[in-house]
């Protein structure tokens, strides 16, 4: 019988990066994502929300996700024949799982609002616990759908 070798899709993008659990490291994410982004050409309100995910989830792992000596991840690939681009940030902290229903801080509170704001763009989003030591934070986006970043 001979049979032909599985095919790689080859509309799949894919970008990795480990970074310092800090405001720096998550700053870089921002930035590093966004070049990523315009070099895969993607619409900009596509890149833009995207851009403003990473930035979110990114900041949280610095903040909530931080271990000393150990870095996040950063990953970001396009999926379903780029049709989905799905945006994953995993940090060591897996016993700090994010509320999938993130709740308004009140009016003074100084932070609290990047859950909400996640949950605001994406169109999906979650949480996936392990492999231990990690959890990764996810979110999605349709790029067959507009985005609010024209």
């Amino acid at each position: 019988m001979n049979q032909k070798p599985a095919q790689l899709d080859t509309h799949t993008r894919h970008f990795t990066v480990h970074l310092s659990p800090t405001p720096r490291g998550a700053r870089l994410a921002r930035l590093l994502a966004a070049e990523r982004l315009h070099a895969w050409d993607l619409p900009y309100g596509v890149a833009e929300t995207a851009t403003h995910l990473v930035a979110e989830l990114a900041a949280n792992a610095a903040t909530h996700g931080r271990l000393p000596g150990r870095s996040f991840l950063l990953a970001l690939r396009t999926t379903n024949n780029e049709h989905t681009l799905r945006v994953e940030v995993t940090d060591t902290r897996p016993d700090r799982l994010p509320s999938l229903r993130p709740q308004p801080p009140s009016a003074d509170d100084e932070s609290g609002r990047g859950l909400l704001l996640v949950d605001a763009l994406a169109d999906r989003w979650g949480v996936t616990p392990g492999p231990v030591p990690r959890k990764t934070v996810w979110a999605e986006l349709d790029l067959r759908r507009a985005h609010p970043f024209r």
